[in-house]
C-alpha cells in the first residue's frame, strides 16, 4: 500500500517532474514514444518555469516510489509569460533550433521544439477575473485517490489569501477524463482555441 505526501516543490524535482510531464504528454496520456528523441521537450515549457519562477506556488506529491504527481501555479499569467519571455525562452530557442523541414512532416519533438519559438501566451477573457492560472499532471498510479482535488484546492486557496480573484486552466479537447473533472471543482468554460482534434478548452473559477 502506498503513502502518499503532498509538499512545496523546489528546483531538486526538475527531472522527476520532467518524467511526469513526459508521461502525460500525450493529451494527458502517456507520451514517452511520442518524445523518445526528447523527453524532456515538453517539461521545458509546463514544468520548469513554475518551479524556477514561483516554487512558493508549486505543489509534489510523492509515494514509496517517488514523485508521482505536481500542481503548479502562476499568481498573475501575463506576469508569468513576461519573466518567461525574457529569462527562459531565449535558452531554448539558442539550444532547439527551429526545424527547416515541412511542416507537415514534424515530428512531435520538432512540433514542441516549434513552440520555443512561436510561443502561445493565450489568456482567457475577462482577464482581470480570471489572472491565475494552473497546471496539474499526475502518474496513473497517483490517480483515483483524491489528490488532484486536494492539490487544486491548496494551490486555489492559497492564490485566493494572495489576493487573487479567479484561476483558468488549458486542457487538450481529447483529454476526456480531465473534462469531467475540473467542473466538478466547480470551472467552468471561457473560451476556446483550434480544431476539433487539437483544440484547447479553457476552463475558469472565480476564487
Amino acid at each position: 500500500m502506498s503513502t502518499f505526501k503532498v509538499r512545496k516543490g523546489k528546483m531538486e524535482d526538475l527531472q522527476a517532474a520532467y518524467y511526469i510531464c513526459l508521461k502525460t504528454g500525450n493529451h494527458g496520456a502517456d507520451g514517452e514514444r511520442m518524445y523518445q528523441d526528447d523527453p524532456d521537450a515538453l517539461g521545458r515549457i509546463f514544468v520548469g518555469p513554475y518551479l524556477a519562477f514561483e516554487p512558493e506556488h508549486s505543489l509534489i506529491l510523492e509515494d514509496n516510489e517517488g514523485i508521482c504527481g505536481y500542481a503548479f501555479a502562476a499568481f498573475d499569467s501575463k506576469g508569468f509569460y513576461e519573466r518567461y519571455e525574457k529569462e527562459w525562452r531565449p535558452k531554448l530557442c539558442a539550444e532547439f533550433p527551429m526545424s527547416e523541414a515541412d511542416q507537415t512532416q514534424w515530428t512531435p519533438v520538432q512540433q514542441v521544439h516549434s513552440w520555443y519559438h512561436e510561443p502561445d501566451y493565450h489568456c482567457p477573457e475577462p482577464y482581470e477575473q480570471y489572472p491565475s492560472h494552473l497546471h496539474i499532471d499526475f502518474l496513473e498510479r497517483a490517480r483515483g485517490h483524491g489528490f488532484g482535488r486536494v492539490l487544486m484546492e491548496d494551490l486555489m486557496r492559497q492564490l485566493k489569501q494572495e489576493g487573487s480573484p479567479g484561476a483558468h486552466l488549458g486542457v487538450s479537447i481529447r483529454n476526456t477524463p480531465a473534462l469531467g473533472f475540473y467542473p466538478k471543482l466547480g470551472f467552468k468554460e471561457l473560451d476556446r482555441v483550434g480544431g476539433p482534434d487539437d483544440g484547447c478548452i479553457y476552463l475558469g473559477k472565480k476564487l
